[in-house]
C-alpha cells in the first residue's frame, strides 16, 4: 500500500487527467478512468475527493441513461459491475465514439465482474482516440488507519498498537477500519484520553458480516466446506490445504474452490494462497458454521499443521481447543510455550500458558508443570496481573510438592520484586523459596541472589552482600549455566552499586556470547543494572557503553523487562548529563507504554518531576515525584527515594518551609543510614544538610556531613565524592566561612564539569559566584560567571534556575552597570523582567513564590503579572502559559 504522500501524488496525477480532458482550450482528448477495487476499498470517496472541484460539469449517471450532451462533461458512472447487459451496451456504445472533452469515470469491484477482467462485458474494447487510465485501490496501510482513527476518534486518541490491530482485524479494507472506529466512538467517551492500546476481541461490523455471508450463500452447499475450511485456517493456504482441512479433495477440491472464487467468497492473496479478505471476514464465517462442522475443520486442521516441520504448536493448540480435544490441546499449549522460551520469546509464551492454566478443568500434574514454566516465562517479560493471580493460586495449593512449590515461588517472587514493584511482598516470597529449594541448590542460589538486590529499603546493604556472597558460593557449585549467570548478574549489580572497584573485571566475564537464550538474557539484565548501578556512581560514559551493549542483548534475547530497565536507565542517564532537549516527551512517552509498572516507571517520573522543578512548575513536580503512581518513599527503590526526597526538600526550602524540609530531609537520611550506602546520598545530601542548617541545628548537619564522607571511603562514586565537596560547602557557608564555601563549591563545580553533569556544575558555580561577591560586591569574574550560568540553565530549559541566577546578578551588579533611573518605554512588547515574571506565572508559581526567586516585592510581581496579561491579551495565568508555549514554538 503507497504511503501518504504517494496517495496524494497518485490522486492528484488524476485530477490533472480529468482537467486536462474537460479544459475548453485544451486538446479535448477524451479520457476513461476505470477506478477498481475490491468492495469496502474506498472507491466512492476517492469519487467524491475527485468530483468535488468540478460539480458543474459532473453528470452522475447509471448505465442505462443516454450520454450526456455536448460541452465539457464528468460522466461519473459507479458500481459497473452490478449493471445490466443493456447498461454496459450503452456505455460501449458511447465509449466507442466520444465526444471530445469528455471524462468518463467508472468504479467498480474485480472480484464481481460477471466476466473476470472486462468491466464492460464481453464486448469491452477501447478506441484509440480514448486515454484509458485504471486506478487501483487496495487496503490501507497502518498510518492510513491511524489517520482515519485521528479523523473519527479525535487527534492523538489512537495508540499505534490499537491502530496495527485495527488494521490486522480488518485487512486494511477502509470500509471496516471506517466501521469499527464508528463502534469505538460509540464505546469511549470523546473526551481526549486516548483509547486502550489492546481493543480485545473486535466484532466483525455488521456491513461485513452481510457481506461475506451473502458471498458464502452464493457457494453452492456441497461446496460450501471450503470456504468454512479457510476460515477456520485463518491464513492465506494452498488449494491442497484447503482441500484436505474441507474433506473435498481431487476434482470436488478443485470445483469448490473455483466456485468460491467466482462468488468472491475467496480470494487469491498469492500464488495458490487462498483465503478470506481479513480475520475479521473470518471471524464471520466461522460463526455461520455449525458446530459439528467447525468441530470437523478443526480437528482436520489441527491435522494438517501438526505434520508441518517445524510445528506451529500454537496454532495446533488452538484448532484442538476448538475441537473438545483437552488433552491435545494442553500437551500442544506446553509444547509451544516451550518453544517460545527456547527461543526468546517469553512474552508470547507467557499469555498462551496464562490462557490454559485460567481454565479450571486442568489436571493437576499439567498445571504445575504448565505454571512452572509460565512462572519462568514472566520473570523475563512484562507486567502480568493474571500471571501474579494464577501463580499466587497455585503457590497456595497444598498438593503441590515442596521442590515445585519453591521453583514457582521463586518467580513469583523476581515477578512481584520487579514487574509489580511489590518489593516487600515479592521478598517475603524470596525468602520462602530459599527453604523449599533446599533440595535444589542452583535454584536456592537464584533465590538468595534475588534477596542480594540492594534497591529495596527492607535489608541493609551488609545483608545484600551476605546474600550475594551465599549465592556465589553455591552457585560456583552448579552445573547449570544460566543460574550461574543470574547469580553472576546479580553480583555484579550488588558491588557496583556500592562503588566496589572489584566489580568492573566481573562485568567483563558476562556471558555475552553463551549459545543459550538463557545466559544470553541474564547478561543482558546484569549489563542494564550495571549500567543504572553507574549512573548513581556518575560514571557516564560506560553507563552509556554498557546500556546501548545490554539493551540490544536485551531486545535480541527476548530480554524485554531487561530492555525496559535499560531504557528507563536511560532517561536518568540523559537528565544526568545535560541532555534535557526533548526529555520529559521522552519521559512520558516512556510512561505510557509501561505505565501500569511503577517499578519500572520510577525513572521516567522521577526525571520529569526534577525537571519540572528546574522550570519552577512546583505542582507538576509534586505531581510527578509523590502522586499516587511515584514510587512511595519508604518502599520504593532507594536511590530513587533519595533523589525524590532531595528535590522535595528543596522545594521546601524554595516555599521557605524550613520545617517541612528539614523533616523530609531527618526522613530521608534515616533510610539512607538503615540501608547503609552512601553513593545514593549524591542527590539528598547538600539539601538535606542545608535544610538541617536552616533548622538551626549545625550539630546534626555536620554529623550528617562526616556521616556521607565516611560512607564513601575505598569508594569508586565520582558524583557522590562532587556532592561531598558541595555538602561541605554549605556546611561552611552557613557556619560562617564564607571564603572556604566559595572554595569548595568551585572545587565541587569542577567535579560536576568533568563528569560532565553541567546543572550541577551550574547550581554550585553559582553558590560559588554568590559567595565570591559576598566578600566582594565588584568581584567581576563572580559576575561573568553568574551570567554565563544563567545562560546555561536557560539553554537546559530551566527558567526558575535562570530567573534566581540573574536576581543574584542584578542584586550585584556595578552601579555603572545598572539601568538608569525611569521606566523605559517597550510599548506593546513585554519587558525583560515582564518576560521574566510571565514565564514564572505560567509555570504556575504564586506571586509569592516568583517575588523569592527574583528579590522582588509580592506587589511589583502583581503588576508585572498584570502588564504581561495585558500586553499578551490574555485573562488567566493558564492562557498565559498556553500564549507562551504557541509563541515559543
Amino acid at each position: 500500500m503507497p504511503d501518504a504522500g504517494e496517495a496524494d501524488g497518485a490522486e492528484a496525477a488524476l485530477l490533472g487527467r480529468l482537467a486536462s480532458a474537460l479544459d475548453p482550450e485544451g486538446p479535448g482528448r477524451p479520457v476513461l478512468l476505470l477506478v477498481e477495487g475490491r468492495a469496502g476499498t474506498g472507491k466512492s470517496r476517492l469519487l467524491r475527493r475527485l468530483t468535488a472541484a468540478r460539480t458543474e460539469t459532473v453528470h452522475r449517471a447509471v448505465p442505462e441513461a443516454p450520454p450526456p450532451g455536448p460541452g465539457p462533461v464528468l460522466l461519473v458512472v459507479e458500481d459497473v459491475h452490478r449493471a445490466a447487459p443493456a447498461g454496459t451496451a450503452a456505455l460501449r456504445a458511447l465509449l466507442a465514439a466520444p465526444p471530445a472533452r469528455l471524462a468518463c469515470v467508472l468504479s467498480y469491484r474485480p472480484e464481481e465482474l460477471p466476466e473476470p477482467g472486462l468491466v464492460l462485458g464481453p464486448g469491452t474494447e477501447f478506441p484509440a482516440p480514448l486515454t484509458v487510465v485504471r486506478h487501483v485501490l487496495g487496503p490501507l496501510g497502518v498510518d492510513a488507519v491511524r489517520r482515519m482513527a485521528d479523523d473519527a476518534l479525535g487527534a492523538g486518541r489512537c495508540p499505534a498498537g490499537l491502530a496495527e490491530a485495527l488494521h490486522r482485524a480488518a485487512g486494511g479494507v477502509a470500509q471496516t477500519v471506517a466501521d469499527l472506529l464508528d463502534a469505538l466512538a460509540a464505546d469511549f467517551p470523546a473526551d481526549g484520553r486516548p483509547l486502550p492500546a489492546d481493543p480485545g476481541r473486535l466484532v466483525p461490523p455488521p456491513r461485513l458480516d452481510a457481506l461475506v455471508l451473502r458471498r458464502t450463500a452464493a457457494v453452492p452447499e456441497e461446496q460450501r466446506r471450503i470456504v468454512f475450511a479457510a476460515a477456520v485456517l485463518d491464513e492465506p493456504a494452498a488449494s491442497r490445504d484447503l482441500a484436505a482441512v474441507s474433506g473435498l479433495t481431487g476434482p470436488a477440491g478443485h470445483d469448490a474452490l473455483a466456485a468460491a472464487l467466482r462468488a468472491a467468497a475467496l480470494v487469491e492473496h498469492a500464488d495458490d494462497r487462498y483465503g478470506l479478505v481479513s480475520p475479521l471476514a473470518a471471524t464471520a464465517v466461522r460463526r455461520a458454521a455449525s458446530g459439528p462442522v467447525r468441530a470437523s475443520l478443526h480437528r482436520r486442521a489441527a491435522r494438517l499443521l501438526s505434520r508441518r516441520q517445524p510445528v506451529p504448536w500454537e496454532r495446533v493448540a488452538g484448532h484442538l481447543r476448538a475441537c473438545g480435544d483437552e488433552r491435545g490441546w494442553l500437551h500442544a499449549v506446553e509444547r509451544a510455550a516451550q518453544r517460545y522460551e527456547d527461543a526468546g520469546e517469553q512474552q508470547r509464551a507467557v499469555g498462551l500458558l496464562e490462557s490454559a492454566l485460567a481454565t479450571a478443568s486442568v489436571p493437576e500434574q499439567v498445571r504445575a508443570r504448565l505454571a512452572m514454566l509460565l512462572a519462568r516465562c514472566a520473570v523475563v517479560g512484562m507486567r502480568s496481573d493474571q500471571t501474579l493471580q494464577v501463580l499466587r493460586h497455585i503457590v497456595a495449593d497444598p498438593g503441590l510438592p515442596l521442590a515445585v512449590r519453591g521453583e514457582i515461588r521463586l518467580d513469583l517472587g523476581l515477578l512481584q520484586c520487579n514487574q509489580m514493584g511489590l518489593v516487600i511482598e515479592g521478598r517475603d516470597e524470596l525468602a520462602c523459596a530459599v527453604d523449599e529449594l533446599r533440595d535444589r541448590p542452583a535454584l536456592m542460589a537464584r533465590a538468595m541472589s534475588a534477596l542480594a538486590m540492594p534497591y529495596g529499603p527492607d535489608a541493609s546493604f551488609a545483608d545484600n552482600i551476605a546474600w550475594s556472597e551465599r549465592a556465589v558460593a553455591v552457585a560456583d557449585e552448579s552445573a547449570d549455566p544460566v543460574i550461574r549467570a543470574a547469580v553472576a548478574a546479580n553480583h555484579v549489580s550488588v558491588l557496583l552499586n556500592s562503588g566496589d572497584p572489584a566489580a568492573w573485571t566481573l562485568v567483563e566475564r558476562l556471558p555475552r556470547d553463551s549459545d543459550l537464550v538463557g545466559c544470553r538474557q541474564q547478561t543482558a539484565r546484569g549489563l542494564c543494572n550495571a549500567a543504572d548501578a553507574v549512573v548513581w556512581l556518575g560514571h557516564y560514559g560506560t553507563s552509556r557503553a554498557l546500556l546501548a551493549e545490554g539493551v540490544e542483548l536485551a531486545a535480541r534475547s527476548g530480554a524485554v523487562y531487561a530492555e525496559h530497565t535499560g531504557r528507563g536507565c536511560a532517561l536518568v542517564l540523559d537528565w544526568a548529563t545535560g541532555d534535557w532537549s526533548g526529555l520529559a516527551d521522552r519521559c512520558r512517552a516512556f510512561v505510557d507504554e509501561a505505565g501500569d509498572m511503577p517499578y519500572l516507571t520510577s525513572d521516567a517520573r522521577m526525571v520529569l518531576g526534577l525537571l519540572a522543578l528546574s522550570r519552577g512548575e512546583w505542582a507538576d513536580a509534586l505531581a510527578h515525584l509523590t502522586g499516587p503512581e511515584a514510587a512511595d518513599l519508604d518502599t520504593g527503590p532507594v536511590p530513587i527515594s533519595a533523589t525524590v526526597s532531595g528535590a522535595l526538600t528543596r522545594l521546601a526550602l524554595a516555599h521557605d518551609d524550613v520545617a517541612g524540609a528539614a523533616a523530609q530531609a531527618s526522613a530521608a537520611w534515616k533510610r539512607l543510614r538503615a540501608k547503609g550506602l552512601w553513593a545514593w546520598a549524591a542527590e539528598l545530601a547538600p539539601w538535606a544538610v542545608e535544610a538541617t542548617l536552616r533548622a538551626g541545628d549545625a550539630f546534626t548537619a555536620s554529623a550528617m556531613t562526616d556521616e556521607f564522607a565516611a560512607g564513601l571511603r575505598g569508594r569508586d562514586a565520582p558524583s557522590a565524592e562532587a556532592a561531598l565537596v558541595w555538602t561541605r560547602g554549605v556546611l561552611a557557608e552557613h557556619t560562617g566561612d564564607t571564603a572556604g564555601a566559595a572554595a569548595l563549591y568551585e572545587q565541587s563545580a569542577a567535579a560536576y564539569r568533568g563528569l560532565p553533569r553541567p546543572y550541577h556544575e551550574a547550581l554550585t558555580a553559582v553558590s560559588a559566584a554568590r559567595c565570591a561577591l559576598a566578600l566582594d560586591g565588584d568581584d567581576g569574574a563572580a559576575l561573568a560567571a553568574l551570567a554565563d550560568r544563567a545562560t546555561v540553565f536557560d539553554s537546559l530549559g530551566a527558567p526558575w534556575d535562570a530567573a534566581r541566577t540573574r536576581a543574584d546578578l542584578r542584586l550585584h551588579q556595578p552601579a555603572g552597570e545598572r539601568r538608569p533611573p525611569g521606566r523605559p518605554r517597550y510599548g506593546d512588547v513585554l519587558s525583560p523582567r515582564e518576560a521574566e515574571v510571565a514565564e514564572l506565572a505560567a509555570a504556575g508559581m504564586s506571586n509569592r513564590e516568583i517575588a523569592a526567586t527574583l528579590h522582588l516585592s509580592p506587589r511589583t510581581v502583581e503588576q508585572h503579572v498584570a502588564r504581561a496579561l495585558q500586553k499578551i491579551g490574555v485573562r488567566s495565568r493558564q492562557q498565559l502559559a498556553q500564549a507562551l508555549e504557541a509563541a515559543a514554538n
